[in-house]
Order: C-alpha cells, then sequence, then structure tokens
C-alpha cells in the first residue's frame, strides 16, 4: 500500500514538492490544508486529495507522513505536534527560528516512533555533491568564501515580517549556513558586522567563520541586491586549488597549477533536480520505507539555527566573537 502522506501549506514549495511526490509510486497525497482554504482547494485537486480545516484534522485523518510548507516561524508547532502522534515529518528549511523551539524538536524527534528530516535541499543540488565528493577524495579546503543574497523581502509579502520569518537569516542564508558546515566542518566561532538598510530588520550582514585547525571562512548575505546573477556562490580554496560555484547552475574545479580546469554545467536539468528537491523527496521515502536514517537529521537542522543566532548575537554585539556551540 502506498504511503498516505499530507502537507500542510499549499504555497509554492509545497506544490514543487506535491508534483515530485506525486510522481512516486509508493507515495499518495492523501490530506492537504493551508490557512488559505481555495489555495488548498487548488493544490488538492491537482493531487486528488482532501482539504482539511485545520492541522488537528489533518493529523487524524491516518497519514503515515505530512511535508510541513508553512512560513518560518510555525513550523516547530507543526512538527511537534506531528511527531507526538507517531507520524514521519519532513519539514522545510529553517528547522525553527529560536534555540528553544529547535532544541524541542531534536528532544521530541528523539523519542518519537516517526521519521524527522529537514529541508536543506542544497545537499542535494549537483554542484554541492560534486564539491563534497571532491572533498572526499582528497580536496581539503583551508579558506572559503560564501556569497548568498536575495533580491528583495517583498514576495512572498512574509518574508519581510520576522514574526513569520524569523528573520532574514531564516531564509535563504540558512542554506549556506549549513552547506558550509556539511562542507568545512563544525563552526568553532562566528565574527559578524551587520546593518540594517532597507528593510525593518539587519539585512546586509559580514562574517567569518573559524572552523576546526584554525582554517577560516567569509560570508557575505545581503537581502536587498535585485537578484543579480550569480546570487549564491561558493569557492572554496586548497593548495593550489579551487572549487567555484555558480549558484546551482555551474560548478568549476581547478586541480592545481598548471592544469586543465573542469568545469560541470547542470543548466539544462530541470530545476527540481538541480536544486536538490527531487533527490531529498525520495531519500525521505527511501528512509521511512527502508528504516534508514534520514538524509538530513534533527541535529543537522538545529546546528543550521544555532549558528544563524550566533551570527545575529555576534551582529547585535557590534562583531564581538561569538564561541560555539552556543
Amino acid at each position: 500500500m502506498a504511503l498516505r502522506v499530507g502537507i500542510i501549506g499549499a504555497g509554492y514549495i509545497g506544490n514543487v514538492h506535491a508534483k515530485i511526490l506525486m510522481a512516486d509510486d509508493r507515495v499518495k497525497i492523501t490530506s492537504v490544508t493551508d490557512i488559505i482554504g481555495a489555495r488548498a482547494e487548488q493544490l488538492a485537486g491537482l493531487a486528488k486529495a482532501r482539504v482539511f480545516p485545520n492541522i488537528e484534522a489533518l493529523l487524524a485523518s491516518g497519514i503515515d507522513a505530512l511535508y510541513v510548507c508553512t512560513p518560518n516561524a510555525v513550523h516547530a508547532q507543526f512538527v511537534i505536534a506531528a511527531l507526538e502522534a507517531g507520524i514521519h515529518v519532513f519539514s522545510e528549511k529553517p528547522m525553527a527560528t529560536s534555540l528553544e523551539d529547535a532544541r524541542q524538536i531534536v528532544a521530541t524527534a528523539r523519542s518519537s516512533k516517526g521519521l524527522y528530516q529537514v529541508g536543506h535541499s542544497r545537499r542535494f543540488a549537483p554542484v554541492y555533491k560534486f564539491i563534497k565528493a571532491t572533498i572526499t577524495s582528497g580536496f581539503r579546503p583551508v579558506t572559503a568564501h560564501a556569497k548568498m543574497n536575495r533580491g528583495e523581502l517583498k514576495n512572498p509579502p512574509w518574508t519581510s515580517d520576522t514574526r513569520i520569518s524569523g528573520g532574514f537569516l531564516y531564509e535563504t542564508p540558512i542554506h549556506l549556513f549549513d552547506m558550509m558546515r556539511w562542507l568545512m566542518g563544525d563552526v568553532l566561532s562566528v565574527q559578524c558586522q551587520a546593518r540594517q538598510n532597507v528593510y525593518n530588520e539587519l539585512d546586509s550582514f559580514s562574517m567569518i567563520l573559524t572552523f576546526s585547525d584554525h582554517r577560516h571562512a567569509t560570508f557575505t548575505t545581503v537581502a536587498h541586491t535585485t537578484w543579480a546573477f550569480p546570487f549564491e556562490r561558493l569557492e572554496l580554496y586548497s593548495d593550489h586549488a579551487q572549487i567555484a560555484t555558480e549558484e546551482m547552475e555551474r560548478v568549476t574545479y581547478a586541480p592545481g597549477l598548471n592544469q586543465e580546469m573542469m568545469t560541470y554545467d547542470y543548466a539544462q536539468l530541470p530545476f527540481q533536480d538541480k536544486w536538490g528537491y527531487v533527490e531529498e523527496d525520495h531519500l525521505f521515502i527511501d528512509s521511512i520505507l527502508g528504516g534508514k536514517p534520514p538524509a538530513v537529521a534533527a541535529e543537522d537542522g538545529y546546528k543550521a539555527v544555532e549558528l544563524a543566532e550566533a551570527v545575529y548575537r555576534s551582529a547585535r554585539m557590534d562583531g564581538e566573537r561569538v564561541i560555539l556551540p552556543l
């Protein structure tokens, strides 16, 4: 029998996941809810599912797994409710928008019969999978520079409301917080200068991240850059070697002096594959059906939230060094 999946949040990302799941014979989307009824009806019609008025009714509908695709600040409450009911949960990033909520999710995931996976999809984008494989094969980054900009905080409108978003760092930048950890190891300290320029919150950040063995990286992120290409870029440097990305489109590897550089271009891939959504969804279903650990565990989600909180703390202390773990 197909795995019965419910979706809370029928906006853009809820539809992305729904279409991927609808192509998976192992899955049947049975239940949808959204605070905007018309949006829930539209997605339910697409998936031939039922609409439920709220999360309580959806969780009682007999689902095996829940996709949490709501705005950031309410992720935690829906995740915890589902895990306490023994239901498997895939939650879009961020795991939570506070350390307290993130810690509660970690604790609940450890005791629940349900499996929990957080949607740090960049891990499954081909550009970043290439970097991870190259590091595993011997490329050791000693320093790096990351850029993760956002063109605006206007679409959807809630992204400029910190009560809903949790703050700009919990939007797109948290993807690269997870990516930096995944590629270079745990962050030991952070220093950050930040400003409020356009929006009613800190919206431009310059950071220095320190890792083990005195390795370090710089990271800049700005919320008002008009989506100039490439809005996202990661450069990692080793012994006369470099890897550099251009969004999820291309990655270039320069393995050494006087050696041929290699560029891998993924521009023609469907965006669901290029951005890692297809693989993360397939791995979530694999984990449930095969009894495997989640591809991105609760502890990984917590570390990304912890790093965002550390950056905010440093910024509010005019760049003072903040030691991790918090």
